[in-house]
C-alpha cells in the first residue's frame, strides 16, 4: 500500500472501514471515540515504534494494551514463531508446545497448580466464574467498580473503561436475570465489603477483582483493603478470583499475587503469556481446576486453544524476561520516567500527575489533596477534556497513548532512556495550557 498523502489517508481508510465494521473497528477503545479525529491507522511495527500508513513514526505507549512487553517485533521471539509458523499453524490434537508454557508457569508460580489455556483474557474469565459456581454451587459473583474482567455478560455491569469512553455503564443485550447474579462493589471500601456480605455471603460463589485495577485509570490499591477482601471470601465460603490479565507477567513475574504475597484460588492470566498472540488462561487450585472436562463436569472448549505460535511466542517472552531481569529494569525505567514527568508537570503547574504502578503509568487531573485515587468516584470530571488536549498534541508530535482518557500506558523493553527522555519532553510541551 502507498503511503498517500498527509493525515487524510487514514480518515480516508476510516471512512471504509465504518462501512464493513461497527464504528470502523474491532474493539471500541481503538475507534478515537471523543477525540473528535479519525483513528491513525498502523502498517507495520518495530521496537517501541508504530509505522502509520502516511509513514509517520510514532513512539507507541500502548503496545497493544499490554501484551508487548518485550517491544514489537522482538528479533528472538520473532524467530521462534517463524520457526512455528514453518512447523504447525494449529494442531487441534494434544501437542508439546502448550505443555512446555503451562509446565514453565506452574514451575514459578505455587498456587497455579493446573491450568487450562483459552484464546483470551474474556474467555479464561468466563470459565473461571463456571468453575466457581460448579464449586461452590452457588450463582452469584461479587466485582467491583472500576475493574473490567472482559465482555462476559454477568460482569458487564459498571465495567471499565472501554465502556467509559461510550458513555455507558452496562451493555445492551445483557438479560436482567443474569445481570441480578452480579453484585458490584466500589473499591477501597471495607464497610460495603462487610454489609454485602453480612447480606449475601451465602450467596457467593467468587469474589473476583483486578489486584491492580488498570482498566478505569491506575487504581492502585491498599494491600489491607485487598487483605480484607481475601480473608472474608474465606469466611464466608466464597472463592477469591485474581483477574491478572493485565498484572499478570507485567508487574512481577508472580504478578500482584506474588506482590501482595495473597493467594487466589483462581486466576486469569492474558496478553503477555500469549507474546503478542490471542492467549488466555484460568488455573489454580488443582482440586478446582480438575472440575474441568474431561476431568469434571464444567464443560469448557476452543477449537484454537493452546495455539501452538502464542505458546511459543509466550514461553520465549517469559523466559527472556527472566533471563534479562525485565521486571526490575522496567520497574526502575518506568519509576524514572514517571519521576521526571512530575516534576516538570509540578514546574508547569498544569494540573497534571502521573500515576505509576510497575511498568504502567497514568496521566491524570490532580485532585486538590493529591491523595492517590483508589476508586472511580474519586476521578476528576475533567479528565476527559484534559486527556483529549494532551493526547491531541502528543499525537501530533510522534508519541501514540491509549486513546481513552481511562487507560493506561506502558513500557516495554524496547523502550530505552533515549526514548523515554524524548517523550518526557515531548509530553511536558504538550501539557502546556
Amino acid at each position: 500500500m502507498s503511503a498517500g498523502n498527509s493525515s487524510a489517508h487514514s480518515e480516508m481508510l476510516f471512512e471504509r472501514a465504518k462501512k464493513v465494521s461497527p464504528g470502523g473497528v474491532h474493539s471500541p477503545v481503538r475507534s478515537f471515540k471523543g477525540l473528535d479525529r479519525a483513528p491513525v491507522f498502523f502498517k507495520s511495527a518495530q521496537g517501541a515504534y508504530l509505522t502509520s500508513v502516511e509513514d509517520k513514526k510514532y513512539v507507541d505507549y500502548c503496545q497493544s494494551f499490554g501484551p508487548l512487553i518485550l517491544g514489537h517485533l522482538d528479533p528472538e521471539i520473532k524467530e521462534k514463531v517463524h520457526a512455528m509458523v514453518d512447523t504447525a499453524w494449529t494442531f487441534g490434537a494434544a501437542e508439546i508446545y502448550s505443555l512446555e508454557l503451562a509446565e514453565w508457569i506452574t514451575s514459578r508460580i505455587p498456587f497455579v497448580e493446573k491450568l487450562r489455556f483459552v484464546s483470551s483474557g474474556t474467555e479464561a474469565v468466563m470459565s473461571a466464574l463456571r468453575v466457581a459456581r460448579a464449586a461452590t454451587g452457588r450463582k452469584k459473583i461479587l466485582k467491583f467498580e472500576g475493574c473490567y474482567h472482559g465482555h462476559t455478560d454477568s460482569l458487564l455491569v459498571k465495567a471499565g473503561s472501554g465502556l467509559a469512553g461510550v458513555a455507558a455503564s452496562s451493555s445492551a443485550g445483557v438479560n436482567d436475570e443474569t445481570a441480578f447474579q452480579t453484585l458490584t462493589l466500589p473499591l477501597d471500601n471495607e464497610q460495603m465489603l462487610g454489609e454485602i456480605f453480612h447480606r449475601e455471603g451465602k450467596n457467593i460463589a467468587a469474589v473476583i477483582l483486578e489486584p491492580l485495577p488498570a482498566n478505569y485509570g491506575l487504581l492502585v490499591q491498599r494491600k489491607e483493603f485487598l487483605q480484607q477482601v481475601a480473608s472474608i471470601a474465606k469466611q464466608h465460603g466464597a472463592l477469591l478470583i485474581f483477574d491478572e490479565v493485565i498484572s499478570g507477567f507485567r508487574v512481577a513475574l508472580g504478578g500482584m499475587a506474588e506482590v501482595l504475597d495473597i493467594k487466589p484460588d483462581l486466576v486469569t492470566y492474558g496478553k503477555i503469556i500469549g507474546g503478542g498472540f490471542p492467549v488466555g488462561c484460568y488455573g489454580g487450585r488443582e482440586d478446582l481446576m480438575n472440575l474441568v472436562a474431561p476431568l469434571g463436569p464444567v464443560y469448557q472448549a476452543g477449537t484454537l486453544s493452546g495455539n501452538p505460535i502464542g505458546m511459543v511466542a509466550g514461553l520465549e517472552t517469559l523466559k527472556k524476561m527472566e533471563r534479562l531481569s525485565g521486571w526490575k529494569v522496567l520497574n526502575h525505567r518506568t519509576e524514572n520516567f514517571a519521576k521526571k514527568l512530575n516534576e516538570n508537570f509540578q514546574k508547569k503547574n498544569n494540573g497534571l500527575i502521573v500515576d505509576q504502578y510497575a511498568s504502567l503509568f497514568w496521566i491524570r487531573k490532580n485532585n486538590s489533596d493529591s491523595k492517590p485515587l483508589r476508586s472511580v468516584e474519586s476521578i476528576s470530571p475533567e479528565q476527559g477534556s484534559l486527556f483529549k488536549n494532551l493526547f491531541i498534541k502528543c499525537l501530533d508530535a510522534g508519541v501514540y497513548l491509549a486513546p481513552n482518557a481511562y487507560e493506561v500506558g506502558f513500557v516495554s523493553m524496547a523502550h530505552t532512556d533515549e526514548i523515554l527522555n524524548d517523550t518526557i519532553n515531548i509530553i511536558t510541551k504538550a501539557s502546556e495550557i
